[in-house]
């Protein structure tokens, strides 16, 4: 994985042709001009078969050009297939509907046979559920291309209605909803059952929808934007230029990767112009935050969380810890907040506070404990605490070399180490991205028996974060991710890590369980359950919920992945992702009710989770048989 931060990235281009006399013409015309690869139609536009009767019944000839005249790479490469214009597998009458399904069928099989990487298909209306089930039925099959589902940001009734929205009435209003092409596409994918080779070709029209609608597209696997050369202006030199509003529209998307292709006559000299424009624009986007670079290659990855308390951790995942610009900053300011609030500044001299770093790794913390000792200029004597009997070894060299007498490695578990004098502070980074789910809370409270009655600890409190969310991408990574030994629902059951990036949120971000530390409470009891409510922003498909936290390491000084409190540059945490098993489609105003536990035996921690309004669903995870937390 590289750190280095990404400067922008380089777009993917293609060209759209109405139909290609010369299909050799017209690739070394995409070449030339610098595009990537073209669409073209699998057959002639108009040259129409009949299959069930009439005269073009008894044709000879084949119905499309010959595969031998490009390599098989070529075909597979630079060419999306698109269907013939008059299919309309959903039509009323009954004969041209059975055409068009025996039209459709060919084509998709003649794709098939060209190992095309993909197909594009439009999608007219919200009615068309015979479209989709043919689809639906070849993708299921042995077809292996990608089928690219063309829908328009903004659909013309929409377009109409805005025009005379000073004349709209009710029934108006709710044909706008049938008419949003969302909802069509929404209707359309459930019917495929969220196939993963199912994408969308989102079409840029000239009417913008609300920011509201964009957001939501970027929740949905968006393959492609078709440009259409109508949108461009103008500029003085005589090149193209998208106006500020479609620039921005844009931009939105080159973090999910998406391909751009330019549709329509050219206007405005050469059809180049149109394919450095948009790489220009492409690479004006400049990914600064250091998360991005950190996380490049990780988007929508689904990672098991780490278990430091069962397994040991390895070097190379300390590294990528360590190289966070931001965590130990922010520990090293706490820390010198704690050492002076503890030692006055008249008794500096005199005074020694201990402090313990439990669960020390390579050392990073003792490094910082030490320089906001030595910046705060206070006397400190540390124990660097640690089970991994691989960290202890670097724990040793860095005493041998630069700490000496003033750090005391421990090999040993927290938990289990008798120590020798109480400490003042107790330093620990054993949060995970749901807060508690590295077992922070379990960790502590065994060692917080080594705090004078009155020590600090650093962190002094974590609470986590839950967040509804849609995300196809994600939802499809669980799906497909199977395991012949196990639990059916194992994979909807486990919580991953993941830098999520292809989902909407459908509401605002709520706390769920908090820890505080030293915990005063008589017993201790680390479970927990919660009950929250949110409110659905617009129509959206529930796959699961996002996991965030934030902590308080001391006063003021605190560190967050909650989106809206994010430490901005830290990137050693991703959010964590609870799934859920069946996808939940929810309305604007819906209120969405959804329950978390957090439970415990002698041996384990897990989490179970169900919701509960709009209708009730099943409990993921009960009694931990798909995914625990080990003690």
């Amino acid at each position: 994985m590289s750190h280095e931060n990404p400067p922008s990235r380089k777009v993917s281009c293609g060209l759209d042709f109405v139909t290609a006399l010369d299909i050799r013409q017209s690739l070394a015309y995409t070449a030339e001009n610098k595009y990537d690869f073209a669409l073209m139609p699998i057959a002639h536009p108009r040259y129409k078969r009949e299959f069930l009767l009439g005269k073009a019944m008894n044709r000879k000839e084949p119905f499309t050009r010959s595969d031998l005249l490009l390599q098989s790479s070529d075909w597979s490469t630079m060419i999306v297939g698109k269907i013939s214009p008059y299919i309309d597998v959903d039509s009323e009458d009954a004969i041209y509907r059975r055409q068009s399904e025996e039209a459709l069928a060919q084509e998709m099989t003649y794709a098939s046979h060209l190992n095309l990487c993909a197909m594009i298909v439009p999608l007219t209306s919200i009615n068309q559920t015979n479209l989709a089930r043919t689809i639906f039925s070849k993708v299921v099959g042995v077809f292996s291309y990608q089928i690219w589902v063309r829908v328009p940001l903004e659909s013309p009734f929409a377009q109409a209605l805005e025009l005379r929205k000073d004349v709209a009435n009710k029934e108006d209003l709710l044909r706008a909803k049938e008419h949003n092409p969302w909802e069509w596409w929404n209707v359309f994918r459930s019917i495929c059952n969220y196939d993963r080779r199912l994408g969308v070709a989102l079409e840029v029209t000239p009417d913008i929808p609300s920011a509201e609608e964009i957001t939501r597209w970027l929740g949905e696997p968006v393959r492609c934007l078709l440009l259409p050369t109508s949108l461009f202006l103008t500029n003085k030199k005589g090149y193209p230029v998208l106006s500020r509003a479609h620039q921005l529209l844009c931009r939105k998307f080159v973090p999910l990767g998406v391909q751009v292709v330019i549709t329509g006559s050219v206007v405005h000299g050469s059809v180049q112009y149109y394919q450095q424009y948009v790489d220009h624009l492409w690479q004006s986007v400049r990914l600064n935050d250091p998360l991005v670079g950190f996380a490049r290659g990780y988007e929508d990855f689904l990672q098991c969380p780490l278990q430091p308390l069962m397994d040991n951790l390895e070097s190379q995942t300390y590294e990528v810890f360590e190289k966070d610009p931001v965590k130990y900053s922010e520990y090293q300011s706490a820390m010198e907040k704690a050492i002076r609030d503890r030692v006055p500044e008249d008794q500096a001299e005199k005074k020694t506070i201990t402090a313990m770093v439990v669960g020390a790794g390579r050392g990073p913390l003792v490094r910082a404990l030490l320089s906001a000792a030595e910046k705060a200029n206070r006397k400190v004597k540390v124990y660097a605490v640690e089970k991994n009997p691989n960290a202890i070894v670097t724990l040793l060299a860095h005493k041998e070399e630069t700490w000496h007498d003033r750090v005391t490695v421990v090999s040993c578990d927290m938990r289990l180490w008798d120590a020798p004098e109480k400490a003042d502070i107790l330093v620990s980074e054993l949060l995970g991205s749901f807060g508690d789910n590295e077992l922070s809370p379990e960790c502590l409270d065994g060692a917080q028996k080594f705090l004078c009655d009155d020590g600090i600890s650093i962190p002094s409190q974590y609470t986590s974060f839950i967040c509804p969310i849609q995300s196809s991408k994600l939802y499809n990574e669980v799906r497909l991710s199977k395991e012949h030994d196990k639990h059916p629902l194992k994979h909807f059951e486990t919580p991953y890590v993941v830098h999520q990036q292809n989902k909407l949120e459908l509401s605002d971000t709520q706390a769920l369980f908090q820890f505080d530390h030293p915990n005063k409470d008589v017993p201790i009891d680390n479970s927990r359950f919660k009950t929250l409510q949110f409110k659905i922003r617009q129509n959206g498909v529930l796959h699961g919920f996002s996991g965030y936290f934030e902590t308080i390491l001391y006063q003021d000084v605190m560190l967050s992945i909650n989106p809206a409190t994010h430490s901005p540059g830290m990137f050693s945490w991703f959010p964590i992702f609870f799934p859920i098993k069946e996808p939940l489609h929810l309305k604007e105003g819906d209120v969405l009710e959804v329950n978390f536990w957090r439970l415990n035996n002698s041996k384990n921690v897990w989490y179970e989770w169900c919701i509960t309004k709009p209708v009730p669903g099943p409990v993921h995870n009960p009694n931990g048989r798909s995914y625990t937390i080990g003690l």
